[in-house]
């Protein structure tokens, strides 16, 4: 990049964007050569399961805030956190009133602001702390420090929400994106979503017992199988696919904590979502 004298007293910047459309699909795919830096590259999410995990209790709570407590002296973490049932009985109501689906989402941030908060009182005497997007840009600072941000997942679309791409009225956009979205602008090592099913499968294996285990697939395919129940939002797998940084995501069953242990170690647990962008594996 230089700059431009004019002659008139004015100073352009030379930049390959001037006078260009920014829908141009030609200057957009040139935009896609250039490097990403990650601002946290030592870091890995780690997606609460609302329903899955928080909604069970202590019985499922106090071992997931107990592994992480010790998991904390090894690795830097974030941990986000879903609404669970809480956020389902607020939707409902929404709908009942006719609240549109950029209402929804406005809602039900502060529904999981409640599971957020039991898990940072539960972790604060390890360094657990509120993580709020007025504090993105001091993650750094929190994280150097021994402190583990914790934070809801609902991306921040509010009135903005995009009209649903699938059938119904509900947000695309729910806890799973969110979190998605926030490991891939920080550049996070990981992202590991905490479930209560062992990972992905062709059906849900808690109504049928034929139900088949599926280790790794990339989130292209499992897209296009269109299976009719996922542990994971569609809308995160359509993110996955057009993501920078991150190349895939792991499910897996917090009812063991021994998983969680053993995903933060890089070992074959649950299952691997991949970018069809990348290779399988790389």
């Amino acid at each position: 990049m230089s700059e431009l004298l004019t002659g008139d007293g004015r100073t352009h910047v030379e930049s390959g964007l001037m006078r260009e459309s920014l829908v141009s699909k030609k200057l957009l795919a040139e935009t896609d050569k250039r490097t990403v830096r990650r601002m946290v590259p030592d870091v890995h999410m780690i997606a609460i399961g609302g329903q899955s995990i928080m909604d069970r209790g202590k019985e499922a709570i106090l071992p997931v805030v107990d592994v992480l407590a010790t998991l904390k002296e090894k690795y830097k973490m974030v941990v986000g956190v879903g609404g669970g049932a809480r956020a389902r009985h607020t939707f409902s109501i929404g709908l009942d009133l006719g609240l549109p689906v950029g209402g929804l989402a406005r809602i039900v941030g502060g529904v999981e602001e409640n599971n957020r908060d039991i898990l940072q009182f539960l972790l604060a005497p390890h360094g657990g702390i509120t993580f709020v997007k007025d504090h993105f840009q001091d993650l750094q600072l929190f994280l150097n420090n021994g402190l583990i941000p914790i934070c809801i997942g609902q991306p921040p679309y509010h009135f903005w929400e995009p009209p649903s791409v699938e059938d119904g009225r509900l947000p695309d956009n729910g806890p799973d994106v969110g979190l998605f979205l926030m490991a891939e602008v920080i550049g996070a090592e990981s992202v590991i979503y905490v479930k209560d099913v062992d990972g992905i499968y062709d059906k849900d294996p808690k109504k049928h017992k034929d139900a088949r285990f599926i280790a790794e697939i990339s989130a292209k395919e499992l897209l296009e199988r269109d299976y009719d129940d996922l542990p994971v939002e569609r809308e995160m797998l359509r993110t996955l696919e057009n993501a920078r940084n991150l190349r895939s995501v792991r499910v897996i069953n917090g009812l063991n904590t021994e998983n969680l242990t053993a995903a933060l170690a890089g070992e074959n647990v649950g299952s691997v979502i991949y970018s069809s962008r990348y290779e399988k594996g790389e």
